[in-house]
């Protein structure tokens, strides 16, 4: 190695090493402990970024660190490679989305190599391939056995120029993202996961997550939404028929003043026929049909609404309440109808105003009394009903049981649970994803496809144009089939599925990838389920984990996995930045990875990445930075250079100055493991140069006398400290102090606690002049800890406790003297 570092000879040497003796694989071992480490795979859509970057660097800093410490790691990489961008990418630049992805994989599969990231490739795997994308089809059956999959009308964002359905964030002010087209709310025929059969489950067993960033959880929680209230039935005035509300207020039903209905509610034709006013709610709920849920919802847009001319009767009092259709009642929250209670909900307090129906105070705070003409806003605040009949008196949450259970005694209402949580909705009418293996028969109607027959294979031989939707429809072969029932004609469904799909059990696959006969095998996945650590970005904190831990629950139940949770402890990274804005290239502040380690090395793009920022921050590019990282490689080879020619001279006696850099190499053990298990990799980093900076003392101190037993183990054992971050620079290393084997099987290495016990002194605590205590202490103890410790002291303190310290003098490393008086 004798030279200057060239790193671009080291790094494709050891490249060529590995893959050679495909080092990283590995397979189930009954004598070790496992851990299973994950990054989120990656979406295949070009070139890997700096994000990228920093979340493979991050677990493989952690999978070295568990291979050297013994552990049986398994750490895999795959592609999530269907989606939306690849049908955008095959519309813009005229080719097919397969050969788009293909082309991605590639590239990123080479750039995840010359990054250096320790994966057992044997079992890399693309969710877009019939090898992979079959046992999603056969969950799906699975699940429809169970009950767990059903097909209904639900609204949705619909371009009718596109011929697509729109997720809320791809319509922006009322028009299609891509083609600009208006928006409208069309109900349609779509598959559903009945997640809420879980919702229950979902919420307590966060309880159990308590590796994952309490953030995460609280998202979360939030998201499935548990309400405890009563559910209440308002009758149609004039007729018989009902309308159900879910309330988590009953204390304040006798404050109702008017009724809500989403504008989709299914009765609001029926409502509005023969009242005059079918033209002026047509119109409305054509207006809204072109809003998104986010300005519907949204508190800072003026709500509107629109009067049907029909009332309910408020089952509590008797009165009839007017019926408004409003914008800001969504039919897939509750039941799609709400009681207006403008005294105390901001909302319907805003929305009264607007349309000068009355308001009803029936809360009143102790002490106070509200007047509904003179309430600038709702009061939602604690308090004892008023103006509610015979509950008058009662604090609002004793209240609202109390009119929950003479709702349930007269047959009008009951307790109840609810979830926010709403069933997922996998239905996707574009082409590159999964088939739903499912058929319609003219004679049996609904029919599954049969498991002998999957892979339900996505047809190449398509045209992909931005008109006109899916292009599996114009697809005669795909499209028309025979019933495997009656043998009749039948027609495939054209729908794919939802790629969060791909991704809720990729993980399991993992264990065993290349199974052609099972989902993955019940053994290899007890033996690594769960994932130990998973690493990814807090965007997927609530969709990706919760669809994770979903399918893992039903696969519990169908008795295919042992454990109830996928991913024990998870890390959300935080984002690269620079310029204080993330990197973007309308923003023109990318840095693009490849430059960096063709101009620096892999080492040096890792090593930066990790020590700018704890893994959990946001990062903030710096170029300074970069070349700080590229400057301390070169000092390492450098020091290890030198110490490879000091190793082979004489032996010689242990001094003061070998037994420091030895203390100093124990503790830097230490301090890296315990940190790399918290993930502080910067303080980790930050101790090794530390190390590195000792050892150049050292060197500057002792010349040619110094001990060549000291040099060897310190040497390698800043090699070994420095492997899971820097691999190839620390292979090259390892190799010139005169070893065979590769780093990367060289176990971790061990420190003493008493070498690394930093040597102790007596320090003197003097009161007013007199000794009262002598306590050992770090010789290179602080003076301003020096002082903390002699007034901590108990026995100091009953000569101070009650008095004023006018002055502390410290004498350093020898003596502290209180003054009090």
């Amino acid at each position: 190695m004798a030279g200057a570092y060239d790193f671009k000879a080291v790094e494709k040497k050891w490249r060529e090493r590995w893959n050679a003796r495909d080092l990283f694989r590995v397979g189930e071992d009954s004598a070790k402990t496992k851990r299973y480490i994950l990054e989120m795979f990656p979406y295949p859509s070009g070139d890997l970024h700096m994000g990228h970057v920093r979340n493979y660097t991050i677990g493989d800093v952690v999978a070295r660190f568990n291979t050297a410490r013994g552990f049986n790691v398994l750490h895999p990489i795959g592609y999530d490679a269907f989606g939306m961008p690849a049908e955008n990418a095959a519309i813009a630049r005229g080719v097919h989305p397969a050969d788009w992805t293909n082309k991605n994989i590639k590239t990123m599969h080479e750039q995840l190599k010359l990054l250096g990231i320790s994966y057992d490739w044997g079992r890399e795997m693309i969710t877009a391939e019939p090898e992979y994308y079959r046992w999603n089809q056969w969950i799906f059956l699975k699940f429809y056995e169970r009950g767990l999959v059903y097909r209904k009308e639900a609204s949705v964002n619909w371009c009718p120029a596109c011929e697509t359905v729109l997720a809320n964030e791809q319509v922006e002010a009322g028009v299609c993202w891509r083609c600009g087209s208006d928006v409208e709310k069309r109900q349609l025929e779509q598959w559903f996961f009945k997640i809420t059969d879980y919702a229950e489950r979902l919420l307590n067993d966060l309880d159990l997550l308590e590796g994952w960033p309490e953030r995460v959880r609280t998202m979360q929680r939030n998201w499935i939404g548990r309400s405890e209230g009563a559910y209440v039935d308002f009758a149609i005035a004039g007729t018989t028929e009902k309308i159900k509300v879910f309330t988590t207020r009953a204390d304040t039903l006798f404050g109702a003043t008017f009724f809500l209905l989403a504008p989709e509610h299914p009765l609001v034709d029926e409502l509005v026929a023969g009242t005059g006013r079918e033209a002026e709610v047509a119109a409305f709920r054509e207006e809204v049909s072109k809003e998104t849920e986010i300005d519907r919802t949204s508190v800072e847009i003026e709500k509107k609404g629109v009067f049907t001319g029909r009332y309910v009767v408020n089952p509590v009092n008797g009165e009839e309440l007017p019926i408004w259709l409003a914008d800001y009642v969504l039919m897939e929250y509750g039941t799609g109808a709400v009681m207006a209670v403008p005294a105390h909900d901001q909302r319907d307090f805003e929305f009264a105003r607007r349309y000068g129906i009355p308001i009803e105070v029936v809360i009143q705070p102790e002490g106070e009394e509200f007047k509904a003409e003179e309430m600038a806003e709702a009061y939602v605040g604690d308090g004892r009903m008023v103006n509610s009949g015979r509950f008058d008196g009662l604090w609002k949450d004793e209240g609202a049981r109390a009119v929950t259970g003479w709702l349930k005694e007269r047959g009008e209402g009951d307790f109840a649970i609810t979830y926010r949580l709403r069933d997922w909705l996998i239905s996707r009418q574009r082409y590159w994803g999964t088939p739903i293996p499912m058929l319609y028969c003219e004679h049996c109607g609904v029919v599954p496809v049969p498991e002998d027959e999957l892979p339900v294979v996505l047809p190449k031989n398509v045209k992909i144009t931005q008109m006109g939707g899916s292009p599996l429809k114009q697809v005669s072969d795909f499209v028309n089939t025979s019933c495997p029932k009656c043998g009749g004609r039948a027609r495939r469904e054209t729908d794919t599925m939802d790629t969060f799909v791909d991704s809720s059990w990729y993980y399991l696959r993992f264990t065993n990838p290349k199974n052609d006969r099972q989902v993955f095998n019940s053994e290899k996945v007890s033996y690594w389920s769960p994932v130990d650590q998973y690493i990814g970005g807090i965007e997927h904190a609530i969709l990706h984990l919760l669809y994770s831990r979903f399918f893992t629950k039903v696969f519990y139940d169908m008795g295919l996995v042992k454990v109830v949770e996928p991913f024990t402890n998870l890390l959300t990274q935080g984002m690269v930045i620079k310029d204080g804005a993330k990197m973007s290239k309308s923003k023109g502040n990318i840095v693009d990875p490849m430059d960096i380690i063709n101009r620096y090395g892999a080492d040096t793009a890792r090593l930066f990445i990790l020590f700018a920022s704890p893994p959990e921050k946001e990062l903030e590019w710096s170029d300074r930075g970069v070349e700080g990282s590229f400057r301390f490689l070169n000092r390492v080879w450098r020091l290890v250079e030198e110490n490879a020619t000091a190793i082979r001279r004489p032996e010689r006696e242990m001094g003061d100055a070998d037994n420091a850099l030895l203390r100093l190499a124990h503790q830097t053990v230490k301090k890296v493991g315990e940190d790399i298990d918290s993930f502080g990799l910067n303080t980790s980093i930050s101790a090794i140069m530390e190390l590195v900076n000792g050892m150049r003392d050292y060197n500057e101190a002792r010349g040619d006398q110094a001990n060549p037993a000291v040099v060897k183990e310190v040497t390698e054992r800043l090699i070994l400290l420095l492997a899971p971050f820097a691999p190839f620079i620390s292979e090259e290393l390892w190799e010139t102090v005169g070893n065979k084997e590769s780093v990367y099987h060289v176990s971790w290495p061990s420190y003493d606690p008493e070498i690394a016990k930093a040597p102790e002194i007596t320090l003197v605590v003097q009161v007013n002049g007199k000794v009262r205590d002598r306590i050992s202490v770090p010789a290179d103890i602080s003076e301003e800890n020096m002082r903390e410790t002699a007034l901590a002291s108990e026995t100091v303190r009953r000569y101070t406790d009650g008095k004023k310290i006018v002055k502390v003098f410290t004498v350093p490393g020898r003596l502290v003297n209180v003054v009090v008086r």
